[in-house]
């Protein structure tokens, strides 16, 4: 196979703010920084990564597509990350689910799973 996946590229109203905040979230760097785009990588040289392109329209439905994330301890995580500035989202799940679905500043959905099963 000759593709390598080299990002997602995420719709944002502001780029720069929404990628410093996902930047922090993930612990990840900073490897252009510009206002229309702004790109962060778990390391300068690792894929992939995330850019943040600028789209001025407002976000008005469930994202079609979003992250999944598996910490060690999902309630630690759901905090820091609410502590960060994401906040709890409704998507239509019924509250018995193991995972927790929260928002990102810019309102796209990402969901914090439940430890992984011995």
């Amino acid at each position: 196979m000759t593709l390598e996946w080299e990002q997602i590229v995420v719709d944002s109203a502001d780029p720069v703010a929404l990628g410093r905040w996902w930047a922090e979230a993930l612990g990840w760097v900073v490897v252009d920084d510009s206002p229309e785009e702004y790109e962060i990588r778990p390391a300068p040289d690792r894929l992939p990564g995330l850019l943040f392109g600028l789209d001025p329209g407002a976000k008005t439905v469930k994202n079609r597509l979003h992250l999944d994330f598996r910490p060690v301890d999902q309630a630690a995580e759901v905090t820091r990350l609410l502590a960060l500035g994401a906040r709890h989202a409704d998507i239509g799940q019924s509250g018995d689910e193991p995972w927790v679905v929260l928002a990102d500043p810019e309102g796209n959905e990402f969901c914090v799973l439940a430890a992984r099963r011995s």
